[in-house]
């Protein structure tokens, strides 16, 4: 596997860092050991250099939505975004399968160029795009009441929402449509649907597993979760997950990448100040073209009126910012903590929530 935080081969790592581009994809294939890949196809790397194969069997997009990165390298558009990410569905073997987000009108779309087949998955199974597909006997996976359900035609699998932990019972709906993603493209890729149920029931949202993808720890009586979300579609889903837990209060630490348009970085604080009582804003180790406290100062001007947020500070240094929201918590409280250099932020966390036990 390759994606954003290293390259594993048979739950070892053997790199670190961002390897979602075509040179990791390549080291991986090429590695005496790989008999199967999923590789991660960022934006940067399909620029720069395209793909690190020919065709592969599966192709996964899980969302457009508004988009990210916009307005650099070219791209300025959600449908310039979309272009891009295609390529991968362009590149599907004749044999194998698309699966697409029935939901993202720009994801569902690119089932039109696709050589092979579709799989189509949205949490509405009565989704126009879902009812035609299957209308038509072809695959699609959906949440069905408390279970997330594979159909083809009359034949149905269904895998009950309590026996996949990284949604919390259905809870955490982001990760419900990550889990419908997963499961279309095992199926595409010919898994036994025993050998699914395990992994499903097996993956555990820690920060081995899934470094900064919603980590939860506890803090004397508090929950901290650690998440790397960065655009205003990725806050939007973490604060609409949050709201589903239980909490006294909520509290959020957050920077902006300074490679981001003004009014993206003003957009993540003004959906944070619905859903927080505590906004906690730090300024990145690393600025991105930025002046000093230039993002800082978006930030804060997307707080501006709102609605729940009571308290706010600016800080400089992720590592004190954090602890400055470990230190306003109460048993029963809740804090995000969207981190910037996760492995480091993550050992921080994980040693003052030690600390406590």
């Amino acid at each position: 596997m390759t994606n954003t935080d290293g390259v594993y081969v048979n739950g070892r790592q053997i790199d670190s860092g961002d390897c979602s581009g075509p040179r990791s994809a390549r080291n991986a294939l090429a590695h005496p050991e790989t008999d199967a890949a999923v590789l991660e196809c960022a934006r940067g790397g399909l620029l720069r250099e395209g793909l690190g194969f020919d065709r592969c069997q599966v192709a996964v997009v899980t969302n457009v939505g508004e988009g990210d990165h916009l307005g650099l390298n070219f791209i300025t558009t959600v449908e310039d975004v979309a272009v891009l990410k295609r390529v991968i569905v362009q590149n599907v073997a004749t044999d194998g399968y698309a699966v697409l987000n029935a939901a993202d009108p720009l994801v569902a779309n690119m089932a039109s160029v696709c050589p092979g087949k579709v799989i189509f998955f949205a949490a509405d199974r009565h989704h126009p795009v879902m009812a035609t597909h299957r209308a038509q006997g072809s695959r699609v996976v959906y949440v069905d009441g408390d279970n997330i359900v594979a159909a083809e035609g009359s034949w149905r699998e269904s895998i009950p929402l309590r026996e996949i932990p990284i949604t919390r019972g259905g809870l955490i709906t982001f990760q419900v449509e990550n889990v419908m993603a997963s499961i279309g493209a095992a199926w595409a890729s010919g898994l036994p649907w025993q050998t699914i149920r395990r992994g499903l029931a097996g993956f555990m949202n820690d920060s081995d597993n899934a470094p900064a993808r919603f980590n939860v720890m506890d803090y004397r009586g508090a929950t901290v979760i650690a998440d790397y979300g960065h655009n205003p579609d990725a806050i939007r889903a973490l604060a609409q997950a949050v709201q589903a837990m239980p909490a006294k209060r909520r509290s959020v630490v957050i920077s902006g990448a300074g490679d981001r348009r003004d009014q993206d970085i003003v957009e993540q604080t003004r959906i944070l100040g619905q859903y927080f009582d505590d906004v906690i804003l730090y300024q990145d180790a690393c600025q991105r073209g930025r002046e000093d406290g230039e993002v800082l100062a978006l930030l804060k001007q997307g707080l501006e009126g709102a609605p729940r947020t009571s308290y706010s500070t600016e800080i400089h240094g992720e590592f004190t910012a954090i602890d400055h929201a470990l230190e306003r918590l109460h048993p029963g409280d809740l804090s995000l903590v969207l981190v910037d250099q996760v492995e480091e932020a993550l050992a921080h966390l994980n040693k003052r929530c030690a600390e406590t036990k």
